[in-house]
């Protein structure tokens, strides 16, 4: 018995797909934000990363002090 094709799955052309992406909305930036930061503090906390960013700091207010 052959198999049976229920349903049409069609693509549609390259030029169609590439408009219709270049036309969806832009995501607002605190979008953006509230969706990397919570990732961020896991990754500070998870890697101890608060120290190096202290002392990167530290060395930034340094150089402009000077």
């Amino acid at each position: 018995m052959a198999p049976q094709i229920t349903g049409t799955s069609r693509r549609r052309p390259a030029s169609l797909q590439s408009r219709s992406t270049t036309e969806q909305p832009t995501r607002h930036p605190a979008v953006a934000l509230a969706m990397a930061l919570p990732c961020a503090v896991l990754l500070v906390l998870l890697f101890g990363g608060w120290e190096q960013m202290a002392n990167q700091a530290q060395a930034v207010a340094d150089m402009i002090s000077r």
